[in-house]
């Protein structure tokens, strides 16, 4: 009898059980996924903290990239430029955002609001100071850091690197006379493993690793190794690998190891918003992996990133904000077409390409939320609130199950308008004369709001009509866009 109840019991347990798992499970089905990113380029702890409670985690970002987390060397000689945080001196949490306890405040806050923090991973080197102090007090000198390395823990090719063409000087000599630590040493790979582990002990969820280019794929293998062996689940890694092409070393290289940061995305795209030698947006149709991109599936990508807006990482005609209206345009294309996982920058002001961010004369990094916590001021510039770029990241969550190209219309020359299935559509005008057409669409008939100039709850005079058959008739401004999606319904 006593058996019988038990397995009586038992079974009605098992049966609700299930019914609770389906039902968690049809919620995580349908709560919208996060599938674009932002680098918060030297900002303070505690400030990306606030940021993802007021406006990342609302806005549907999936993760917020954030500066290098070690202690760094302090060049005040320079000016304290923004260099300096990939100089690192110690492993520490210790720099000039904050300290170990801002930094796990930092992630705990954010990922309360839905949003992942990926660190920015300097492994490759240290500092090329010839002697210093670091931001957290290590005293140190180029090839000696206290209780962490010494001269033999380096590559003994201690040059600058001259030739591309050699895949072995590229990932064995020093980078601008960085000292360029010998990844193959088992002591510095576990070294490097350890600080990783360290960072994901304190809730990182992805790594961007900066020039690793620079570091040889298999020495990147081994010390990723360490960590996955001993983390759950694997973090995210994504690597900086600057391939125009024409070099010894391969972006394909690094596909075991992670994705890899395509970089001829941006260079690309900037041209033909640029229109350099005659190029127009209409050639856009066909961007991917047969332009020599990576697999979309592998592939990170951006319209300008901290190097590339200054003119560093080979040069190139890279849209920054300094373009205004045509880089908000770009950074629209970008979360609008299905290809790889987009990066949003958001900078702040700079006259020369060492210039560090907003500070005092002693180099301590102001606030950005200092004067009023909506608003970016004091020389930050936040690219990512534009209302027409931080609505898109929306629009990319809302298309994501329909990760295919559709409806392409262009007039053959700087108008273009494309769907993505029957979740969403978006048209670009580059030209200086307004758009008026009637377009196909995929979309379910009803009334939408445009994204581009409205907020949900404000829609007003940017509502939008699809008919039963699909079609939408629009005025485009010159130099503006629209773009509706499902989950813009009215």
């Amino acid at each position: 009898m006593r058996n019988r109840l038990f397995l009586a019991l038992l079974t009605i347990f098992v049966l609700v059980l299930l019914s609770d798992s389906r039902q968690f499970t049809s919620a995580i089905a349908t709560r919208s996924p996060r599938t674009a990113y932002v680098h918060l380029f030297e900002w303070k702890w505690n400030d990306v903290a606030q940021e993802c409670e007021t406006f990342l985690g609302p806005k549907g970002f999936a993760a917020v990239q954030i500066s290098p987390a070690s202690e760094h060397a302090v060049i005040a000689h320079e000016d304290y430029p923004w260099w300096q945080r990939y100089q690192p001196v110690s492993y520490q949490i210790n720099s000039r955002s904050g300290d170990r306890t801002q930094f796990r405040g930092m992630i705990d806050r954010c990922r309360r609001s839905g949003v992942e923090v990926y660190a920015d991973a300097v492994i490759n080197h240290m500092s090329g100071e010839a002697q210093g102090v670091g931001s957290a007090g290590t005293r140190f000198t180029k090839y000696f850091y206290p209780n962490l390395y010494q001269s033999r823990d380096f590559h003994t090719c201690r040059r600058d690197i001259t030739d591309y063409n050699n895949h072995e000087e590229v990932t064995n000599c020093e980078l601008v006379s960085l000292p360029d630590l010998a990844t193959g040493s088992e002591y510095v790979r576990d070294r490097l493993a350890a600080y990783l582990r360290d960072l994901v002990s304190l809730g990182v969820r992805g790594f961007r690793i900066d020039a690793a280019k620079h570091i040889h794929t298999n020495d990147i293998a081994a010390i990723l190794d360490r960590l996955h062996a001993s983390v759950e689940p694997d973090p995210y890694i994504y690597q900086e690998v600057i391939d125009p092409g024409n070099e010894a070393v391969k972006k394909s290289e690094y596909y075991p190891n992670g994705d890899v940061i395509e970089f001829e995305y941006g260079r690309k795209v900037s041209e033909k918003f640029l229109g350099i030698d005659g190029q127009t947006l209409a050639q856009l149709e066909s961007l991917g992996e047969s332009w020599g991109f990576a697999p979309s599936e592998k592939a990170l990508v951006f319209i300008d990133n901290h190097d590339k807006q200054r003119g560093h990482g080979g040069g190139g005609s890279y849209l920054t904000y300094k373009n205004g209206k045509l880089y908000d345009l770009a950074n629209v294309f970008m979360l609008a077409f299905p290809y790889g996982y987009p990066q949003v920058m958001s900078s702040f002001a700079f006259d020369n390409a060492d210039q560090g961010p907003p500070a005092d004369a002693q180099g301590r990094t102001r606030s950005v939320h200092s004067r009023n916590p909506a608003t970016c001021d004091q020389g930050w510039v936040c690219e990512h609130r534009h209302r027409s770029i931080a609505n898109m990241v929306a629009f990319r969550n809302a298309t994501d199950p329909t990760f295919y190209l559709s409806d392409w219309w262009s007039n053959g020359s700087n108008q273009i308008a494309f769907g993505r299935g029957d979740r969403g559509f978006v048209i670009i005008n580059r030209e200086s004369q307004p758009l008026d057409r009637t377009f196909q669409t995929s979309l379910p008939a009803g009334t939408y709001c445009d994204v581009i100039h409205a907020e949900l709850d404000r829609c007003g005079d940017s509502a939008i009509t699809v008919n039963s058959t699909g079609q939408v008739t629009v005025s485009v401004a010159a130099m503006d866009a629209i773009a509706i999606h499902i989950n813009a319904k009215l």
